[in-house]
């Protein structure tokens, strides 16, 4: 990561879709003295997120983008990243895959969690598939995005134990709780590896 921090936090766009409960964490542990980088920007493709609440919240400058048109989206998405000087990207339950054109231009500055132990369980339904196979453990994965899906450097993981009587439901809480906790502690090892 060439991203130098000084003294200055890198300026961080964070992208949601949903409820942005590893958004708040962020939020959270960017306020921290720790933390290398702050959230400046908060953009979503779903108007109804619920976490875009937390930008009137935190007083972060949110921005909606329908990604009906890919191509228009991304290049409006781009022009107001540059505008804002966002430095590192942090997808954080985005819905939407961003073209190969668009990780370049921020290659090795954005980020993703996935609830599983990479490789295992690329996309979607990740808890039902490792419940199908009963594995006796889950987790979440945190890594550098890259031009193929889930599929880029890894940076941490953290296993979960599947218990007996697990649900897709207990089973997606128990690794929701520990994604809170490794987006930040990857994040200090990307900066100070």
């Amino acid at each position: 990561m060439v991203l130098s921090t000084g003294r200055n936090k890198v300026r961080t766009a964070v992208f949601i879709s949903g409820n942005g409960s590893n958004l708040k964490s962020l939020i959270k542990f960017s306020k921290t003295k720790k933390s290398p980088i702050s959230i400046d920007f908060i953009i979503s493709n779903n108007s109804k997120a619920r976490g875009l609440n937390y930008g009137k919240l935190f007083k972060i400058k949110t921005k909606i983008f329908g990604f009906k048109n890919i191509k228009l989206a991304e290049s409006e998405l781009l022009l107001n990243l540059k505008k804002e000087n966002i430095e590192m990207i942090c997808l954080a339950g985005f819905m939407k895959i961003l073209s190969n054109n668009f990780i370049r231009k921020f290659k090795g500055k954005i980020l993703n969690i996935h609830p599983s132990l990479l490789p295992k369980y690329k996309g979607l339904n990740t808890h039902r598939r490792a419940l199908k196979n009963k594995d006796k453990y889950s987790g979440c994965t945190v890594h550098f995005v890259n031009s193929k899906l889930d599929s880029g450097k890894i940076i941490l993981q953290k296993k979960v134990k599947i218990t007996k009587n697990e649900t897709e439901s207990s089973l997606a809480k128990k690794i929701l709780i520990q994604e809170h906790k490794l987006y930040a502690k990857a994040i200090l090892k990307v900066f100070n590896p």
